[in-house]
């Protein structure tokens, strides 16, 4: 029973306070959002998905995340048909599209559920159980059992990472890419078959960026076909920003706001730059403009001590699995924090992705804070030794 309390404090008390930090801004915006959200109190909603996702904590925190190995192929089989299901548009009524987006199941008296952001967890957790089974089976190391492995981690990321791809959802595509990568990063396979693949990759972008070069033509003609047309504009907006405006709307009012704040900020209700999706995806923009410098690099403090109670969690963990789990959560967490802060600052291409914890959204609200009750389970379960800790690595 001592090791079901164990509870990291110092996790949940950065959690709480991203969470007010979150409703804070989302009533302080209230006003400035377009008149097609008048009478939607986003940040009661967000309350409301807080208090749900510490419920979620809860129930999580009370099952030995070692069952997980039971319900793995059980989950994974559910979000693959929720999102087969968003392919072909089934059932007709309650998959609306929304900016072209097919991503969203649209469900009656619950809301809009995006099954894509549940998928995040679900991969983090079967990538681990399959890691895990097959360290079990093959105690050996060699060129042919990494490639075995190598090969089962890609059958099991693909299918959902293109059915993703082809709503279009380029964001969550990317995410479940950054999970994938810090597991096989973590996974024993050796460093040279992971150079030889990363070299594939820088080799298959510059052909493909030369490509583009010596025949837009073609290039143009690929985009359309593939329905990727929207991702190229993000990227001729972000590069070329004053000649593309329309494409780089977004970009230069979160810059506006951002600049506006400078050091200090210009206080609470004081918000007079009108980004689009301020509420979502350019959160950031708005705690830049009302709390300054300061707030912005409070808030970032706050990731930066999340993904470090989540390593260090990890590193504590002496039990293969559960080291694997948290650390596809750190993959998960940290690439989308880098991505969407550095979408707000032009550092990077508006992908779409949410501030995990900040932005509004049920579905992703409640898969962070489900991500952060697994997280929570293993550090509750992993036993202390009077002399020395017994390590799964050593």
């Amino acid at each position: 029973m001592k090791n079901r309390l164990n509870m990291d404090y110092s996790l949940l008390s950065i959690l709480i306070l991203l969470g007010l930090i979150s409703i804070l801004t989302l009533y302080i915006i209230e006003p400035t959002l377009p008149p097609k959200f008048e009478g939607i109190h986003f940040w009661l909603q967000q309350a409301k998905w807080y208090v749900g996702g510490g419920v979620v904590i809860t129930a999580v925190m009370l099952i030995d995340y070692d069952r997980f190995h039971q319900i793995t192929w059980i989950l994974y089989g559910i979000g693959m048909l929720s999102l087969v299901m968003l392919f072909f548009g089934f059932p007709p009524g309650i998959v609306p599209e929304v900016k072209g987006s097919v991503a969203w199941f649209q469900i009656p008296l619950i809301g809009t559920v995006q099954p894509s952001e549940f998928m995040k967890v679900i991969l983090v957790m079967v990538l681990a159980h399959i890691i895990v089974r097959h360290k079990q089976k093959y105690s050996e190391k060699t060129i042919k059992i990494d490639l075995l492995l190598l090969s089962k981690i890609a059958a099991v990321a693909a299918p959902p990472m293109l059915l993703i791809a082809v709503q279009p959802d380029l964001g969550t595509f990317l995410v479940l890419g950054a999970i994938t990568a810090s597991l096989v990063l973590v996974s024993g396979i050796q460093w040279r078959i992971l150079f030889a693949m990363l070299l594939m990759v820088v080799i298959a972008g510059l052909l493909g960026l030369v490509a583009w070069q010596l025949f837009p033509d073609a290039a143009s003609v690929f985009i359309d076909i593939t329905g990727f047309d929207h991702v190229a504009g993000r990227i001729t907006g972000w590069l070329n920003p004053n000649e593309n405006p329309d494409d780089s709307y977004q970009f230069i009012k979160g810059m506006l706001a951002i600049g506006s704040g400078q050091l200090f900020g210009k206080g609470v209700s004081s918000m007079e730059v009108n980004v689009p999706e301020q509420h979502t995806d350019m959160i950031f923009t708005a705690i830049a403009e009302q709390f300054g410098f300061i707030g912005s690099s409070i808030v970032i403090t706050l990731f930066f001590l999340l993904i470090y109670r989540l390593v260090y969690i990890a590193l504590q963990s002496n039990d293969r699995y559960g080291t694997y789990l948290v650390t596809g959560m750190i993959g998960m967490f940290a690439y989308q924090i880098f991505q969407n802060i550095g979408m707000s600052i032009q550092l990077l291409p508006i992908t779409g992705l949410p501030l995990p914890f900040l932005s509004y959204g049920g579905s992703s609200t409640l898969t962070y804070l489900l991500a952060i009750g697994i997280v929570l389970n293993v550090h509750s379960r992993t036993k202390k030794y009077m002399f020395e800790e017994a390590r799964w690595y050593d």
